[in-house]
């Protein structure tokens, strides 16, 4: 692209899409199509990765908007639940392309991995009992643990910055081994965080209508447990997800855990990880490990109920809340609120940790091989999607040389 074509792109862009002809909002939006498809599809290395790659390309190659402007959709996606990275995606779609940018930038950032993780979940569940198959995922497992410690440190050093957070962080790991509803534990350790932090303030309450949408969605999890699968089943399990899940895609996990594998029967805690490794060794959202479980319950049109469930509550949760960005990031109690938040997050995830590495580190290879990966990923920030990579080869080697 040449240093013009980006100056005309950039003076564009400062364009309101509204005030476009039909012609220019036409190319604007293919534009955004293909920015998205294309991050999509090479976006390895988990959230943080998409978010530094979306700065790249939307602040400093095309100059879309300016750094403060994308900080500030950014810090609004962690007030909301949902996958960060993809709504910060939908955010930039909405601000360059009205309610169809919205759906275009957010649609094209999941097709990729979506369209990845189909096609793997179609041949797993026809080849998973295949030896090559069992060995590469043998591999891969560890790695998975050491990616998943990373990202409770990074949470743990955001979440627990003082005393109110710590406690709820310790809570929250003790309510994940009582077996108490995750959903439930967001919801609570946010309000008391927010009222600890807020109780002798007596300033405005912008933010304070998170909480009615989040016990709306509390009670949406709280219907009786479905006995069959179908894929209306699995559209509404993902839906629920999808409206009550904060923090990073690892929390995730906590959810399906004790839904999919403890109270339903779904699938089995094996399934459950071979899921998350496939997660992670596609680019793209994590969240798309939900188009795997979809297949592996309910097939072609599992995967399609799936993806949509999970991901549609932040289509409309951006569309509502971006015009709110300004006050919502000022107010503290909506900043005390995702406070205890991600507190509690970071206490899930801590045990889900521990109950993966059960699965995971099954002998003294896989504890070597989470240990070297845990070491990579601390010390010499190696990108997530090569050690998967890695993980896989040595456990297909691993096959190779001991049968």
């Amino acid at each position: 692209m040449t240093e013009e074509t980006e100056n005309i792109q950039s003076e564009q862009a400062a364009v309101s899409f509204h005030t476009l002809t039909r012609k220019q909002q036409q190319q604007r939006l293919r534009e955004i199509a293909m920015v998205f498809l294309r991050l999509g599809t090479i976006a390895f290395g988990g959230p943080a990765a998409h978010i530094a790659m979306m700065d790249n390309e939307i602040v400093n190659r095309r100059q879309w908007m300016s750094r403060e402007k994308l900080l500030d959709l950014l810090g609004i996606t962690n007030l909301i639940p949902g996958p960060n990275s993809t709504e910060l995606a939908i955010h930039i779609g909405y601000e360059q392309g009205g309610w169809r940018g919205l759906l275009v930038a957010g649609s094209c950032f999941i097709l990729p991995a979506m369209v990845i993780v189909w096609v793997l979940a179609a041949i797993y569940a026809r080849y998973q009992t295949v030896p090559q198959v069992e060995w590469l995922l043998y591999g891969i497992k560890p790695v998975i643990i050491a990616i998943v410690l990373l990202a409770v440190w990074n949470l743990g050093k955001k979440a627990a910055k003082d005393v109110p957070t710590s406690i709820a962080g310790v809570i929250a790991i003790a309510a994940y081994f009582a077996g108490l509803n995750e959903i439930l534990v967001l919801i609570l350790l946010g309000i008391a965080v927010m009222l600890v932090k807020n109780w002798q303030t007596r300033g405005k309450t912008t933010g304070v209508w998170l909480l009615p949408f989040s016990s709306l969605f509390s009670q949406v999890g709280s219907t009786a447990a479905i006995t069959s699968v179908g894929w209306v089943n699995v559209f509404f399990f993902f839906l629920k997800i999808g409206c009550v899940l904060y923090g990073s895609g690892y929390v995730l996990l906590a959810f399906l855990q004790r839904d999919l594998v403890e109270r339903n029967h779904w699938l089995t805690s094996q399934q459950l990880l071979d899921a998350v490794a496939i997660g992670q060794f596609t680019p793209g959202p994590v969240f798309t490990t939900a188009t795997f479980i979809g297949y592996l319950l309910a097939g072609n049109t599992g995967a399609i109920a799936a993806t949509i469930g999970i991901f549609l509550p932040a289509f409309v949760l951006v569309w509502l809340v971006n015009p709110w960005v300004a006050k919502l990031r000022q107010s503290p109690w909506a900043s005390g609120f995702l406070d205890g938040v991600n507190a509690a997050s970071l206490g899930l995830m801590a045990g889900v940790t521990y109950t993966l590495g059960r699965a995971a580190l099954v002998d003294w290879l896989t504890i070597i091989l989470a240990i070297l990966s845990a070491i990579a990923v601390f010390r010499f920030k190696i990108n997530s999607a090569w050690l998967v990579l890695a993980g896989g080869a040595i456990g297909l080697a691993s096959r190779l040389l001991w049968g």
